[in-house]
């Protein structure tokens, strides 16, 4: 198995997949390349791996007939068919269709946030002044997280276990931190903020950060 990523300090999607499959403990080669680079050499660098031009990608098994997928979304998925013992979706169904519906919500919205809060993990901690479109996505992932450490008990958003709903959100979780954004200035009475620190504690964040 191999997962093309792209710089760990900038991607977000690259991140989540990452972390599913070291939480499900798959066995994978890391093909890092280096964004942003002059003269589209990024651009090229990653159409060898990937048609559509983007990262994340993997690649599973033979060149011809193998499985080859992009989206961070469709390789979590197949990474909770191939590991089904590894618990990346909630085993009851409710829990499970809401945790699904967290990680959608996440994949697609959210765009005045990911505009003016891209992920940096090598900048400094600075508080900024935020739009008003932007304190309205914090506000609804507050209450998200919320709602959603509520209903199954925490500590994660499926309950018990960390699962993928995590992953997409932990990028999420490192904003916060770099754009010194406190949740309870958005409506979180304290149970949002504490999950956003647990997701940047958990070893598989730990050694994604540890190799920017």
């Amino acid at each position: 198995m191999e997962l093309v990523i792209g710089t760990k300090a900038w991607s977000t999607w690259s991140m989540r997949p990452w972390l599913v499959a070291k939480k499900a403990g798959a066995t994978f080669t890391e093909t890092l390349i280096q964004l942003r680079q002059e003269n589209n050499m990024s651009e090229a660098a990653i159409i060898a791996h990937s048609p559509s031009g983007l990262v994340p990608f993997l690649k599973d098994g033979p060149k011809d007939g193998g499985v080859a997928i992009g989206d961070s979304l469709a390789i979590c998925e197949y990474l909770a068919e191939t590991f089904p013992d590894a618990g990346l979706w909630p085993t009851d169904a409710t829990a499970r269709a809401f945790a699904r519906s967290a990680a959608a919500e996440m994949h697609s919205g959210f765009a005045s946030l990911r505009g003016e809060c891209p992920m940096d993990l090598a900048a400094p901690v600075k508080a900024v002044e935020l739009s008003p479109a932007t304190g309205k996505d914090i506000r609804r992932i507050a209450a998200l997280w919320n709602d959603l450490l509520a209903r199954f008990g925490g500590p994660w958003l499926g309950g018990a276990q960390w699962g993928i709903a995590d992953a997409m959100f932990t990028p999420v979780a490192t904003r916060f931190r770099t754009y010194g954004v406190r949740l309870s200035d958005y409506g979180d009475a304290g149970a949002a903020g504490a999950y956003s620190e647990r997701l940047l504690q958990t070893p598989e964040f730990k050694a994604w950060e540890a190799g920017i």
